[in-house]
């Protein structure tokens, strides 16, 4: 039974990026997020969904958390997470670590944030 009430976003996503479909650089979708001061002070001046990712990132949170509790597409939320990341809204740590194996505590993290969900 449907509430009458749509949950899907009022703006198509592709709107939401300028008509881009490819962020400018690659991110993990393990990648971690996180608001940076100048994104914590932006305040109104931004697009609803900067704000909205602003204040979702105040606590670290992956690219696929992102996208998950946002309700875009992964390839939107890397758009979005990109041009914020250039912009210094919000800080982005890709995974890795120096042998070029994946944190198993992040994955871990990950995995959990997901079943949160």
């Amino acid at each position: 039974m449907s509430s009458g009430q749509d949950s899907s976003p009022l703006v198509r996503p592709y709107a939401m990026t300028g008509g881009r479909t490819r962020a400018r650089y690659q991110l993990a979708i393990e990648a971690l997020v996180t608001t940076t001061p100048q994104g914590r002070n932006a305040g109104y001046g931004l697009m609803p969904e900067h704000q909205r990712i602003c204040e979702l990132c105040v606590e670290i949170k992956s690219l696929a958390e992102i996208a998950a509790l946002m309700r875009m597409p992964l390839g939107v939320a890397r758009v979005m997470v990109g041009d914020m990341a250039e912009s210094g809204l919000i800080a982005v740590q890709q995974p890795g670590s120096a042998e070029g194996k994946p944190d198993l505590a992040l994955l871990e993290r990950v995995l959990l944030g997901l079943r949160n969900l």
